[in-house]
């Protein structure tokens, strides 16, 4: 079966400046993907790339059909969800607001998924009516999911979900992260800082440094690896 997402020879432009060398990248149906690397070896551009908000070469492929051809908004249309990096809230507008406005592109779901995603989230549901600026960061962060839930993707995209966040907090989201994958068998590509925990919940793992894939394979592979445990997992 082919992957649902696959990149082919994939580079990624700001402006004229190639900062993803011709990566080569597969997120199975169902499945979870974790890029790692450093700042600044790529991960959000390939992101980006996906998305079709920086301009790419090469081929990017959803459910077959290509995507480095289509806008941003059409890429949401046919189920590619992105939570960018720092959760992208709506700070003036409630949590409901915040979550009918993920929900644009199902309208006649939108109230039973708002209903779904209570489930997933039940803080949500208690701070319904409060501002998102007046949540705090890990209610935020739910916030930001459960928006791009809304949609019904098929492909999750997520951008340093743990970013600022406590442990306990960090747990709690990668345990509905997880529910929700498995519930709902929506596929995940995941850019991640706590490399120990999503090898732990990952299938298949790309390592990036400046650019380039230097490493893939099985989540549980690369996590054996003793280099990649040494420069990247801290032990």
């Amino acid at each position: 079966m082919a992957p649902l997402l696959e990149l082919r020879s994939v580079k990624a432009f700001y402006g004229e400046s190639e900062v993803v060398h011709g990566i080569d990248l597969a997120v199975e149906e169902g499945g979870m993907t974790v890029l790692l690397g450093a700042n600044g070896a790529g991960k959000t551009t390939t992101l980006r790339a996906i998305c079709g908000m920086v301009r790419s070469q090469g081929e990017i492929l959803f459910a077959g059909k290509r995507l480095d051809r289509r806008s941003t908004e059409a890429i949401a249309g046919i189920g590619v969800a992105q939570v960018p990096e720092g959760r992208g809230t709506f700070v003036g507008l409630t949590v409901e607001e915040n979550l009918r406005l993920g929900g644009y592109t199902r309208p006649r779901q939108a109230r039973a998924n708002m209903q779904r995603m209570y489930g997933y989230f039940p803080i949500l549901a208690e701070r319904r009516r409060q501002q998102g600026g007046a949540l705090s960061g890990g209610e935020q962060q739910m916030l930001a999911i459960a928006r791009a839930l809304m949609m019904e993707p098929r492909l999750l995209v997520l951008d340093e979900p743990s970013f600022g966040l406590a442990p306990r907090i960090v747990d709690d989201i990668f345990k509905i992260i997880e529910r929700i994958r498995k519930e709902e068998g929506v596929s995940v590509l995941l850019v991640e800082q706590n490399a120990n925990l999503a090898l732990e919940l990952a299938d298949h793992a790309y390592l990036l440094e400046t650019g380039y894939v230097v490493a893939s394979g099985s989540a549980k592979a690369l996590a054996d690896d003793p280099q990649i445990r040494r420069s990247y997992l801290g032990y």
